[in-house]
């Protein structure tokens, strides 16, 4: 008497292929990141003006949110392809220690995009546009 194990869906395997693809973009994506990391602090020593600030803040936004995802991909991808059907096989893999790895990288990316959101991106206020005033009703 034969077992056979399901073997896993073909979603699973074809975002386990796609995460593979995207992972592989991790390093350069957490380089950009941290190059507009540095930029935004050159411009805040140099006491640039408020809207090069938010100009600089936004595109860390961007940077941070671009690598996350690719570190989101290469943790689910380290994971193995059964984790994307099983949750006991992903919280199996995650105490791995590439998993662990992974895991922590994206809280960490996380906790940076979060920090950046609240205090890096300055509020500018909107400006005021005249509002005709009509005596109609």
């Amino acid at each position: 008497m034969a077992f056979f194990r399901p073997r896993v869906s073909r979603e699973a395997e074809v975002r386990y292929h796609a995460d593979q693809e995207i992972s592989r973009s991790f390093p350069e994506l957490l380089e950009k990141a941290r190059q507009a990391e540095r930029t935004l602090r050159d411009l805040r020593a140099g006491a640039a003006d408020e809207l090069e600030l938010r100009a600089a803040g936004q595109e860390l936004d961007r940077t941070l949110t671009d690598a996350l995802r690719a570190a989101e991909s290469g943790q689910r991808a380290t994971f193995g392809v059964k984790s994307y059907d099983d949750r006991i096989a992903r919280r199996k893999a995650k105490a791995t220690p590439a998993g662990a790895m992974w895991t922590a990288e994206v809280e960490r990316l996380r906790t940076l995009r979060e920090d950046n959101r609240m205090w890096g991106i300055p509020r500018v206020p909107r400006p005021v546009t005249s509002i005709p005033l009509t005596t109609g009703h």
